[in-house]
C-alpha cells in the first residue's frame, strides 16, 4: 500500500513578528519546512511528499531549495482559502487511480515529529483508518464559564498533534462534504461522518512553531538531536 503525506504550510508568521513566513525561517540555518519535509522521509523512505503552499510563497520555496541545495523529492500545490481547502488541494495532487492507499495530513511548522511517531500513525491507520497522535495534558485545566471557570480533571483531555493518517478513501470521502467552521482539523472532517478516531501515542517534542519562543525551543531541540547522532566517546 502506498503511503502519501500532504504537508500543509499556509503561515503567515504574524504571530512570530516576521515578514518571512514561519515555516521559512530558519533553525539551524535551514528553512523550518525543509526539517519537516526531512523528517518523514526519513521516517518512511518510500513516501510520496505533496506540500501545499500558497501560490505567492513558491517562488520564494524554489529559490531557497536552489539556495540550500534541497533536492529531496516533493511535489507542490496550491494552499486554498482555509486548511480545510489546502488539505482538499493536497488531495486532489493524488492521482485518481490511486484508491488504496494511506495518507497523513501535517503541519509544515511541526518539523521535530519522531520517526516513531509516525510509523505508528500509519501503521494504525492500515488497521483502524482514523489516527490521531496525541500527548497528555500536564498542567492544570480550567474551563471558563459565564462570568466564573472551573477546574476540569485533566486525565481525561489530550493535545492533538499530527500528523493525523487516515486512509485515502475515507480521507477523499470526508472532503467531499462542504466546508464548515467547527472544522478545525482533519480528525473534525471525518468525524463529521460518524467515523470514531483512534488515538495514538505522539511525542512531546513534536511542537507547532508559531512565536518567537517556539523558534527558541526549536534551535534547543534541534542541537540536542544533533548531540544524540554524534558518536560517545
Amino acid at each position: 500500500m502506498t503511503d502519501y503525506a500532504i504537508i500543509v504550510a499556509g503561515g503567515k508568521g504574524l504571530r512570530m513578528g516576521t515578514d518571512l513566513p514561519k515555516q521559512f525561517l530558519p533553525i539551524g540555518g535551514r528553512p523550518v519546512l525543509m526539517h519537516t519535509l526531512e523528517a518523514f522521509h526519513h521516517a518512511l523512505p518510500d513516501i510520496r511528499l505533496i506540500l501545499v503552499l500558497p501560490a505567492e510563497q513558491q517562488g520564494l520555496w524554489d529559490e531557497l531549495c536552489r539556495r540550500h541545495a534541497f533536492t529531496l523529492q516533493h511535489s507542490v500545490v496550491s494552499g486554498g482559502a482555509t486548511r480545510f481547502h489546502s488539505v482538499s488541494n493536497g488531495l486532489s495532487a493524488i492521482p485518481a487511480s490511486v484508491s488504496e492507499a494511506v495518507v497523513g495530513v501535517h503541519d509544515g511548522v511541526r518539523p521535530f515529529v519522531s520517526a516513531d511517531v509516525i510509523r505508528r500513525c500509519y501503521a494504525a491507520a492500515r488497521q483502524r483508518d482514523a489516527v490521531v497522535p496525541v500527548v497528555p495534558v500536564v498542567e492544570t485545566v480550567r474551563e471558563l464559564t459565564e462570568g466564573a471557570s472551573v477546574t476540569r480533571d485533566r486525565s481525561r483531555f489530550r493535545l492533538v498533534q499530527t500528523p493525523q493518517t487516515f486512509r485515502l478513501s475515507l480521507l477523499r470521502r470526508a472532503y467531499e462534504q462542504p466546508y464548515r467552521e467547527a472544522f478545525t482539523d482533519d480528525a473534525s472532517v471525518v468525524e463529521a461522518l460518524g467515523v470514531d478516531v483512534t488515538l495514538v501515542e505522539g511525542n512531546r517534542e513534536n511542537i507547532k512553531i508559531t512565536t518567537p519562543f517556539d523558534l527558541t525551543v526549536a534551535e534547543a531541540l534541534l542541537t540536542d538531536q544533533h548531540a544524540a547522532l554524534q558518536p560517545q566517546p
